[in-house]
């Protein structure tokens, strides 16, 4: 007997491989849920409404993760805390852990300072559209204990948080002392990025930065156009982008 034909059928494969997430979620595919669907004599419509609720586990989860971590791979992070709690599953913090040192992404554009004190160091997906472009101090936020210190001691006026959440929650209790936000996940539509624009503080998300270092004088691009869901979905780019302001004689 054929099995029944899944819509998992028509992904094709060709050269390169793909990676050992994807390859591990359609072996899931292919064996269990396959054999479910077959054996459940339901519409794939009915089956995935009705038949599918308790079909993969959280034991089935673990499988595929070790899984990929057993192939050699390991995940990227976007937020700090991840990568301390389980540094056997992602991939190693590339040695800018230190507040002090910042962000340094590969493929963050940078330049010379020009005419007016400015030199290009990000670019970032900007939240909401500003009138005025935002200046301030860059500020790391990168941990729980750093926002319990700043918590306690006040976040500085003028600071603009450069961090790698993109959930909100570890900046949610301090986010209304910000002037501006720089995120390195996310995107416009993460729980960090709604808060921003709840709160009107100008926010860049997805952002990559290079060459700032805690206590940098910086300006935000908050009145590039923000980047909407269709933008994400074509492929559109549009960016908000990242000064540093040359150090006043």
């Amino acid at each position: 007997m054929t099995s029944a034909k899944l819509p998992i059928d028509d992904v094709l494969h060709a050269g390169p491989p793909a990676s050992p997430l994807v390859e591990a979620v359609l072996d899931l595919s292919r064996a269990r849920i396959r054999a479910a669907f077959a054996a459940s004599g339901q519409s794939w419509e009915e089956f995935v409404f009705a038949g599918s609720d308790t079909l993969v586990t959280n034991a089935d989860f673990a499988a595929v993760e070790a899984a990929i971590l057993a192939s050699g791979h390991r995940f990227d992070w976007s937020a700090s805390i991840s990568a301390k709690e389980r540094p056997e599953a992602y991939k190693a913090v590339d040695g800018t852990a230190d507040a002090g040192a910042g962000f340094s992404h590969p493929e963050a554009p940078s330049g010379e300072f020009d005419e007016t004190g400015r030199a290009l160091r990000g670019i970032g997906d900007n939240v909401v559209r500003h009138a005025a472009d935002v200046q301030g101090t860059a500020l790391y936020v990168r941990s729980n204990e750093r926002v319990m210190e700043l918590l306690s001691a006040g976040v500085p006026p003028g600071s603009i948080a450069i961090i790698d959440d993109s959930g909100g929650t570890l900046t949610a209790p301090i986010i209304d002392q910000f002037t501006g936000v720089v995120c390195a996940g996310g995107s416009v539509r993460s729980h960090l990025g709604i808060l921003t624009r709840e709160y009107n503080i100008a926010c860049l998300m997805n952002a990559k930065v290079t060459g700032i270092r805690e206590g940098d004088r910086i300006v935000i691009e908050a009145t590039a156009q923000a980047k909407t869901t269709e933008d994400y979905q074509t492929g559109t780019d549009r960016v908000g982008r990242v000064w540093l302001l040359a150090e006043k004689a």
